[in-house]
């Protein structure tokens, strides 16, 4: 029987009945695509997709409202960042008031920012036995290097010692003080020698920073 070559209408509904499948059958699936506009977790400039809940495979670990942050003002994330919202909120409350203004026009001023871990359902520093980590909750972000316009990076593993450089980094460090609960860096131990562990844990006894 002959039949026309165009493709037939999709029945109403069809697309919504199979990306709500989607996301029910597997974890972290996006849920919200329209956030990339720049409005995640109800604030401008924050850009990226909520996920669904996140259940670990450890107690103690997940997520109940995740989103996948993908840039800050302007400012793109060289991974994608699972974390809450809390967490994406200290970031960009560190980017505008100590990040960007920090590091000013140095190489042609901030373009993007090296992240090495978010979300993972794991212990402190991946050691046996320890309590889990702050990861493990969608709390933490681990910064690695500041990339600048002119194309150049700023490394915590390099240029952390001195200089202008050095400088820079260590005023950052000091900068997320208060935005994120904890803040490690090299000088806290051996696990941090190469990158900025924030998280927003907080203590009765204020912010604990190294």
């Amino acid at each position: 029987i002959p039949r026309s070559l165009r493709p037939s209408l999709r029945p109403d509904g069809l697309e919504q009945r199979v990306r709500a499948t989607a996301t029910r059958q597997i974890p972290g699936r996006v849920t919200q695509p329209g956030s990339r506009s720049g409005d995640l977790c109800g604030i401008p400039g924050l850009v990226g997709e909520r996920l669904e809940p996140i259940t670990g495979r450890s107690s103690g670990c997940g997520i109940a409202e995740p989103v996948r942050l993908r840039s800050v003002d302007g400012i793109a994330l060289s991974s994608p960042a699972t974390v809450n919202c809390d967490t994406a909120r200290a970031l960009q409350t560190w980017v505008q008031r100590s990040l960007v203004p920090t590091v000013g026009r140095t190489g042609g001023g901030v373009s993007s920012l090296r992240v090495v871990a978010s979300y993972a359902c794991r212990t402190r520093n991946n050691q046996a036995g320890a309590r889990i980590s702050e990861h493990g909750r969608g709390n933490a972000i681990d910064i690695a290097g500041i990339g600048l316009a002119n194309g150049s990076e700023l490394t915590v593993l390099s240029d952390w010692g001195g200089g202008r450089d050095g400088r820079i980094l260590r005023d950052l460090h000091r900068g997320a003080c208060g935005p994120f609960g904890t803040v490690l860096g090299p000088n806290s131990d051996r696990f941090h020698r190469d990158h900025f562990h924030f998280d927003v844990a907080r203590y009765r006894s204020g912010p604990y920073c190294r």
